[in-house]
């Protein structure tokens, strides 16, 4: 099994910026992508981006231009910059880890943009 710990979220201005980073541990050698989704109240979980292990990115529409996914190999850890943060980008951010057998979740971390 592959485990995850996301740490970085906290509270920001409209415009401001946060780095989350989500360490991995375990199975490591059975992810092939990882990546960060979302879930605001009363709404589903939403892709952000995502990054394979060829280093090719995926956004969604809402962040691209905005928010950079990036890894760390040697430290089995990955990054979400988030720059020109919205009120709308309020959210939990749950760290994900695929592999060819389930996906594996971190405990999320609130990420809340408001003045």
């Amino acid at each position: 099994q592959v485990q995850l710990v996301e740490s970085g979220g906290g509270l920001v201005q409209p415009g401001g910026s946060l780095r989350l980073s989500c360490a991995a541990s375990g199975s490591i050698f059975s992810i092939n992508a990882m990546g960060w989704y979302r879930q605001a109240p009363g709404k589903e979980r939403e892709l952000v981006a995502t990054i394979d292990n060829n280093g090719s990115t995926n956004y969604a529409d809402s962040v691209k231009g905005r928010f950079t996914i990036s890894r760390d190999n040697a430290k089995n850890t990955v990054y979400l910059q988030m720059n020109a943060l919205k009120p709308e980008d309020t959210a939990v951010y749950y760290c994900n880890a695929r592999t060819r057998a389930y996906d594996s979740w971190g405990q999320g971390t609130q990420v809340t943009v408001s003045s």
